[in-house]
């Protein structure tokens, strides 16, 4: 049996939540640069128990954390030595996520076709190769140490207990394409605790779950062409599922995250839906999505190259 993986604690959100309108900025908003107190087009995000935000800083080639109440400036934390494919680099990475069992990150080094993990531990200088050859693009890890990892080439997401190279396709696998078996480059993944994945395909606009073991998967928000409708997306991009399996999910196009409650049709908007722009009540192609063990939402405000936090009321 594998090891059980102590994860960051899910937040009980009432299914009447609503956020402040007007988001805080917790890490960048400095313009685009790589400066410590600035990003450059950030992505995937974790958010940790003591409301550490690690950002993976896409064209900065490396993860970078702030600490609650230091809006300043930001860590480094993996890579940070320019783009490269040595253990001490990163190259255009896309998704961390926290695994407290080793109390290390996973991270999703995209172009260098691996997934790498990077002790937290002071004076880590380089990472270790988890996987190569894939073409990653979002990950995530289940209460039974296994690490789920989207592939936008192979339209699949596939299972690994980690540590190994074997793995188990739980989702998609059969080409491109919009059918209930298909996936069209799937990006990120949420997995409950029944190892039910949920996973945001992009390019169908819609976010799909496959129950464990299945063979196809439910559409569970989406998939009614692009658009921005409240039961449309524009390329949808992080996602979360809460305690009351209500789901969250960065729209990216329309620069707004929805919520959708089990079995809606339709989805609310949650923040932004004000248009592009880089006001408090503004997104610019939101992709990282998360929430603190409190409720309060973080959205990685990607050419806004911020990440913002709104508040729970």
């Amino acid at each position: 049996m594998p090891t059980f993986l102590r994860l960051p604690v899910l937040p009980t959100i009432p299914a009447n939540a609503k956020w402040t309108q007007n988001g805080l900025t917790v890490a960048g908003g400095n313009g685009l640069g790589n400066a410590i107190n600035q990003l450059n087009r950030p992505w995937g995000l974790s958010v940790d128990d003591d409301q550490t935000v690690i950002i993976a800083d896409h064209e900065n080639h490396r993860i970078i954390q702030w600490k609650k109440g230091d809006t300043t400036n930001g860590q480094i934390v993996a890579g940070g030595k320019g783009r490269g494919n040595g253990l001490d680099q990163l190259n255009s990475p896309l998704d961390i996520v926290i695994d407290q069992e080793t109390d290390s990150f996973i991270i999703c080094d995209r172009d260098n076709r691996r997934v790498i993990r990077w002790s937290r531990r002071s004076g880590t200088t380089q990472g270790e190769i988890l996987i190569d050859n894939i073409d990653c693009d979002g990950l995530a890890v289940d209460n039974q140490r296994y690490l789920y990892v989207s592939d936008y080439v192979k339209h699949e997401v596939r299972r690994y207990q980690l540590g190994e190279k074997n793995s188990t396709l739980v989702a998609g696998g059969n080409g491109q394409g919009d059918g209930l078996n298909q996936l069209r480059y799937p990006r990120y993944l949420f997995v409950d605790g029944q190892q039910n994945v949920f996973v945001s395909d992009k390019d169908n606009h819609r976010v799909m779950k496959w129950n464990k073991g299945a063979k196809e998967g439910i559409i569970v928000a989406g998939g009614r062409d692009y658009g921005n409708a409240l039961t449309q997306f524009d390329r949808p991009q992080g996602l979360f599922v809460d305690m009351l399996g209500t789901l969250y999910v960065a729209d990216w196009g329309n620069n707004r995250v929805m919520r959708w409650t089990q079995g809606a049709q339709q989805g609310t908007v949650v923040v932004g839906g004000n248009g592009q722009g880089a006001g408090a009540n503004e997104l610019y192609w939101p992709i990282g999505l998360s929430f603190d063990r409190h409720g309060n939402l973080y959205v990685v405000d990607n050419s806004n190259h911020r990440v913002q936090r709104f508040s729970i009321e």
